[in-house]
Formats: structure tokens, C-alpha cells, sequence
């Protein structure tokens, strides 16, 4: 049953998705903050099909760090959906993302249009030095920075190498880090198309402060994802 669930889901997913990118096609055209309202309610009715069709509901946890203006955010990544997910309760969120992403025909036009930072993963020093820059842009103009330490969709349970360009923000930016816990592969797998029923949680955790050291910042920020992260692995949602 589960199969045939996830099945008809993806079906739907794809189905939905087409038709929003098109008829929301004139929002390219209006104000950034038109192409961001799209994005949020794409986001919160993917989050609704996953409920009734798959019953995989969806929890956010520590509201009271949950940001509301300029923030950076450094997130777990497990699969599609941590990104889908986030548009929904994010007010205005700026993901780092993989240039080649801006090159998937609607995705990518959208994703320009609300000022996502783009980054070349072979420009290294240089690719760096611009996503930085991009960043102090966007945390000017009130949004949320999120950012995927790991650089790449992982394993639950399963810590992947944490890569620089976070300590980099941390230390440019001069503001707090926020970690962001989440469980969302055991529902959503990174390959594959079951969608297991239960609970998918997003976990904002204590803001780390501003200042530290970078490599006491990156003990402190994988050690507090990590842990929270398997927590909500063995609660069994």
C-alpha cells in the first residue's frame, strides 16, 4: 500500500508542480516578492499532499528560534524536501544552491528571480569570496540564509563532511548561527520514490553566537546538528 501511495504522490507532485510553475510563469515578471509568495505556497501545498496522500505530516519545533528577519541558518540536508519544506514556514528564505540548478527550465528561472545564491562548487577561493559577498547582500535586505553545511543530500543518521564555505558566512556575516535539525530522509529518501508514513520534523535549535573561533564554531554547530538530528531519528516518528 505504501508504494501505491508514494506512487500516485509523486504523480501528483510532478502534476502540480508543472501546472504552478506555468500559471505562475507572469510572477517572473512582477516584483521579488511575488515569485516568493509562489514559492511559499508551492511549498505549503506539496506539505499538504504529503499528508493526506502519503500521511507523512509535517512538524516545526523550537518556533522561538525559528528567525523572522535576517538570519543565517545552517540545516541538515537529507533530501528535496528540506528545501521544499522550508519554503512554507520560512518568511523569505535565500538558499545557497548549485549553479546548475538556475539552468532546470522554471526552477532555476524562479529560483533567479528570488535571489538565491548560486555557486560554482569548482570556482573554490573565488566562488567563496562571491557567495560571501552575495550573502552580506541578501541578510541586508532581511532574509534567511540557509545553508548546507554538508554541501550535499546524506544519510540519516549518517554525518557528513562539514565543509568551509559555513565558517566562511559565520565569520563574514558576524551574526548568529542558527542549526536546524531534521529527520526528513526516513519519509523522503534522497533516492527512491516510498514516502513512509509519520513525522517529518524541522528542529530550529539555540542560536550559536556570533564570534567564536572558527574551529570551536564548527565543533559546536556539527555536534549540536548531529545530536539533535539522531534524536529525532530514534523518537521512531
Amino acid at each position: 500500500m505504501i508504494w501505491l501511495r508514494s506512487l500516485l504522490f509523486v504523480a501528483v507532485f510532478y502534476l502540480w508542480s508543472t501546472v504552478a510553475a506555468i500559471v505562475m510563469t507572469p510572477t517572473l515578471l512582477m516584483p521579488r516578492a511575488a515569485c516568493v509568495w509562489t514559492l511559499r505556497m508551492w511549498g505549503t501545498v506539496v506539505t499538504w499532499q504529503l499528508r493526506v496522500i502519503c500521511g507523512v505530516r509535517v512538524e516545526v519545533r523550537g518556533r522561538q528560534h525559528l528567525p523572522t528577519g535576517a538570519a543565517l541558518i545552517a540545516s541538515k540536508h537529507q533530501c528535496m524536501f528540506d528545501v521544499f519544506g522550508a519554503f512554507a514556514f520560512l518568511p523569505d528564505s535565500c538558499f545557497i544552491a548549485r549553479d546548475t540548478l538556475t539552468r532546470i527550465p522554471f526552477f532555476g528561472w524562479y529560483l533567479k528571480k528570488t535571489g538565491m545564491i548560486a555557486i560554482d562548487r569548482a570556482g573554490q577561493a573565488k566562488a567563496l569570496k562571491a557567495m560571501v559577498a552575495e550573502a552580506q547582500t541578501r541578510l541586508s535586505e532581511n532574509r534567511q540564509i540557509v545553508i548546507f553545511p554538508e554541501g550535499t543530500r546524506g544519510e540519516p543518521g549518517v554525518a557528513g563532511e562539514y565543509k568551509p564555505g559555513v565558517a566562511a558566512l559565520y565569520r563574514e556575516l558576524n551574526t548568529p548561527c542558527i542549526p536546524l535539525a531534521l529527520n526528513t530522509g526516513v519519509h523522503w529518501p534522497a533516492h527512491g520514490f516510498l514516502r513512509t508514513p509519520g513525522t517529518i520534523v524541522f528542529e530550529f535549535l539555540e542560536p550559536i553566537p556570533a564570534g567564536l573561533k572558527r574551529a570551536e564554531f564548527m565543533r559546536v554547530l556539527q555536534d549540536r546538528l548531529e545530536t539533535a538530528s539522531n534524536a529525532l531519528l530514534a523518537e521512531g516518528l
